[in-house]
């Protein structure tokens, strides 16, 4: 018997029996479909918190604390050394001095933290400017963001209530600005020093975060540390990778040469296997739906053995051998799953659009406004790794429910099955 001949002699005897196929092909989507949405919103949680881990942090930054082996500080040979690793592109040196440091520009002022940096290496970094230039002079500084409009007078500092009209008005560049530092322990008088405006970070995509500090230039460490006479100032050193896909490579090469590294890889590594797991146990629950529709597969197929029991015996009457009969019943379980699984996909899709557009909603509703409008979720994701998945369990699982029928259709005695009555 040709192919063609193979698919028609299916459609034609699952034509006959419409009901009972339908509802089992409704049966297998339904277990089909219940696996992909359970498992869908596994994969869209993890999608949703990698992209707040990735909107949320400098992805290329790795975190350079201090040495396995001891408590010596990082030198700058050591740092030069990291300059010179595959994929570095700057290595930058922050240092924030234990003072409390407070700004005063005409009648207004802010407490501000002071960072010392070298400014060159935090605009290879990708330091970025709303305003102004990087600084080309020791005397001149780049300010936070947000530290015009917290630069207040005595009146709006009294004021509980912030409005939009407090903090300083008209651009910050090129304005002289007075910074007192006042050591936090030790006898020393506060000392104060005048910088020049060069620019103004733009703002940072950690959208809670308020930077109101002042960068000013590494060799100025010295001149707070003896003037103000406070202990050695503690350096953190930032390593930054030209792109994500090497963060990984660069944080193990520090790790090897005996340092404490951390990037964001490490903490998406530890997502992953987490939710690794959790998909892993989406699936497997999906699965028991799977296996529980076959029993409906497993009905129909045996009763299509018996109802054609006549009509294998003529089979095997006219020479049709055990194998291609067996075959037969193996495909028409299999068109079942088939069918099953090509209609609970696209319900599945469904499914996950509309989960997409009402949860959402209903959590902004929740927050009243607060905050509500940053919110970005995403409840259910299907990549096509998992409509592949659970098409092959799907299908394997049609398969198997449908084996043991087959198998007693090639059993059936020819005589006995002629003997019966159409």
């Amino acid at each position: 018997m040709l192919f063609k001949d193979q698919l028609e002699f299916i459609r034609t005897h699952m034509k006959r029996n419409k009901m009972r196929v339908s509802t089992t092909i409704l049966a297998s989507a339904m277990g089909c479909a219940f696996l992909i949405v359970l498992a869908s919103v596994g994969f869209g949680l993890h999608k949703t918190i990698t992209e707040d881990v990735l909107d949320n942090s400098m992805v290329t930054q790795i975190e350079v604390p201090g040495r396995e082996s001891t408590d010596d500080p990082i030198t700058s040979a050591d740092t030069d050394e990291m300059r010179a690793l595959d994929h570095v592109i700057a290595v930058v040196e922050r240092s924030q001095p234990e003072v409390e440091g407070q700004v005063f520009l005409g009648d207004r002022s802010i407490y501000a933290p002071t960072i010392l940096t070298k400014l060159e290496e935090e605009k290879k970094a990708g330091l970025k400017l709303a305003e102004g230039e990087m600084p080309t002079e020791a005397g001149e500084v780049v300010v936070g963001y947000h530290f015009a409009e917290h630069l207040l007078t005595e009146a709006e500092m009294e004021n509980e209530e912030r409005t939009e009209d407090m903090g300083f008005k008209g651009s910050l560049i090129g304005q002289e600005i007075e910074l007192q530092l006042t050591p936090y322990e030790g006898d020393a008088e506060p000392a104060t020093w005048t910088f020049t405006v060069a620019g103004v970070a733009a703002e940072s995509g950690k959208d809670w975060q308020v930077d109101t500090s002042v960068y000013a230039d590494a060799s100025w460490g010295p001149v707070f540390v003896e003037q103000l006479e406070l202990p050695e100032v503690y350096t953190s050193v930032l390593v930054y990778a030209d792109d994500l896909q090497n963060v990984a490579e660069v944080t193990k090469h520090l790790k090897d040469d005996g340092y404490y590294a951390y990037s964001v890889t490490e903490e998406l590594k530890s997502m992953d296997t987490f939710f690794a797991a959790l998909k892993a146990g989406l699936v497997f629950v999906g699965t028991i739906a799977v296996l529980i529709a076959s029993i409906g597969i497993f009905n129909t197929m045996t009763m299509a053995v018996t109802e054609r029991t006549r009509e294998i015996g003529v089979m095997k009457a006219i020479g049709a051998k055990p194998k291609l009969i067996q075959r037969l019943f193996l495909m028409e379980s299999a068109a079942i799953g088939l069918i099953g699984t090509a209609i609970a996909v696209v319900v599945s899709y469904g499914v996950s659009i509309l989960a997409n557009w009402i949860v959402p909603i209903i959590i902004l509703s929740s927050l009243d406004g607060e905050g509500g409008e940053d919110v970005a979720i995403t409840i259910s994701t299907i990549p096509w790794q998992l409509v592949l998945i659970a098409a092959a369990i799907s299908i394997t699982v049609a398969m198997v429910s449908g084996w043991r029928p087959a198998r007693k259709a090639t059993q059936i005695d020819v005589i006995q099955a002629l003997r019966q009555e159409m």
